[in-house]
């Protein structure tokens, strides 16, 4: 098989085909013959026969979250009716040239990686086959159980293990062993196989690098999403001993406490069969192993002091760097910057803005007869005074009185009016001879 440990390659599900596929047998048979020799004879039907295919050979591969295949695995996923497709070489291709698809020995060959070698022995002859595929390029249709890789595919796994290293407890240090990295990465990655190329995909963006040390592989993290990592060094060497002699420390008290409590029990045991002698030597090799375990616990408590100063130091040295970089970009914008300066820039902004002040307070006293008009204070105080004259002249009157107007009334019909108002008077001072003359002066007056 092309791809062993992987899922077995079976045909695609009805849902992952085009409706054409089981309904139009005419369509099928043209998407299922070869390719014209060039492309030039018909590139309508060319194109579109290679688009179908690239879209579907990509689907594929999506959907069973396999970042490798081969043109075997190929033909038999799409079989159609006991037929194979017989473009397919041409679609994949194609699919090399437009970095869809890379050849795996050629993805390896161009990565610095010398801690594969002793892996999967495959690896071992990169070197003849990145030279031949140099030299020939992908111009040639590969052989049947050549290995390719989805390359976008193969770039998200690899984004896929970087954050689940940093989402994990082990993102707590700086290095870890190949061999837990590959116990928390077993879901995702289906063989060791992919795992070593979603490495080597990590290794090639510069986010981890990979160190044997006393024949076990460790690797370390770049530290942050978009950092690079740097060269494994003697203090990350010291680290992962260090964490190593803290794992096999709790391992031995673990071990040990186990052994204490056995010795325990194996004492209660021997007090109840009467066996005082055994029950001693129990208690004795009780005691020992107690005296043992805090001998390691205080071993084991040092270990772990110089590593949290070892972290605490990182921290500090990262901070460090960052205060560096600030005062760094800090001068820079600071450079043309003076207290001279900054006084005479005020200065000038200052003397601008009273300069605007003046122009607007001269144009605003200019009417349009080009006078200066009165100040609007003292046409305030003015105004204030005749509404204070209009108040002390004003008289309550009786409403005017609303007369219909009528038609003009002759000299005779006034002069019978007068008569009789004149009688009545007379009759009037008659019945009041004590009556003050006031009265009569008035109506004369009024008359």
């Amino acid at each position: 098989m092309c791809s062993p440990g992987e899922a077995p390659p079976g045909l695609a599900p009805a849902g992952d085909l085009p409706p054409e596929w089981e309904t139009d047998d005419e369509r099928m048979a043209f998407l299922f013959s070869a390719f014209k020799q060039s492309r030039e004879v018909n590139s309508t039907e060319w194109d579109s026969k290679m688009a179908f295919w690239v879209g579907l050979v990509l689907a594929r591969g999506r959907r069973r979250g396999a970042v490798r295949t081969c043109l075997r695995e190929l033909q038999n996923g799409f079989e159609r009716r006991g037929s194979v497709p017989l473009g397919l070489g041409t679609v994949l291709r194609e699919l090399l040239r437009r970095g869809k698809l890379q050849r795996e020995s050629d993805f390896m060959a161009s990565v610095d990686s010398s801690w594969i070698s002793w892996g999967v022995g495959v690896f071992i002859l990169k070197p003849l086959k990145w030279t031949l595929s140099s030299v020939l390029g992908d111009s040639k249709i590969p052989e049947e159980e050549e290995v390719l890789i989805y390359v976008e595919l193969l770039q998200e796994k690899a984004e896929e293990v970087y954050r689940l290293y940093q989402n994990s407890a082990l993102s707590s240090h700086p290095v870890v062993a190949l061999s837990e990295l590959r116990s928390l990465c077993a879901g995702l990655c289906p063989d060791e196989r992919t795992f070593y190329l979603l490495l080597l995909q990590l290794q090639k963006e510069k986010r981890v690098t990979i160190l044997e040390q006393n024949g076990e592989k460790i690797v370390k993290f770049a530290r942050g999403l978009h950092a690079k990592v740097s060269p494994m060094n003697d203090v990350d060497i010291g680290v992962y001993q260090l964490m190593q002699s803290e794992q096999l420390l709790s391992q031995k008290v673990e071990s040990l406490s186990q052994e204490a409590e056995k010795c325990k029990e194996d004492a209660r045991s021997a007090c109840r069969a009467g066996k005082k002698q055994l029950a001693l030597r129990c208690l004795k090799s009780k005691r020992r192993t107690e005296r043992r375990i805090e001998e390691l616990h205080s071993k084991l408590d040092a270990v772990q002091g110089i590593l949290d100063r070892i972290y605490a130091s990182q921290t500090d040295q990262m901070v460090f760097n960052a205060y560096q970089a600030g005062v760094g970009a800090l001068k820079l914008s600071m450079k043309d910057v003076t207290v001279e300066r900054a006084e005479n820039l005020v200065d000038q902004i200052q003397e601008l803005c009273d300069t605007q002040d003046e122009v607007a307070q001269t144009l605003a006293g200019v009417g349009i007869n080009g006078l200066a008009e009165v100040d609007s204070e003292e046409l305030e105080k003015e105004l204030d005074s005749l509404l204070q004259d209009s108040s002390k002249d004003s008289v309550d009157l009786p409403p005017v009185p609303q007369m219909v107007p009528s038609a003009r009334v002759s000299d005779a019909e006034l002069e019978a009016e007068l008569e009789q108002l004149s009688v009545s008077a007379g009759d009037l001072a008659q019945k009041t001879p004590s009556a003050s003359s006031e009265p009569k002066t008035a109506l004369g007056l009024n008359l």
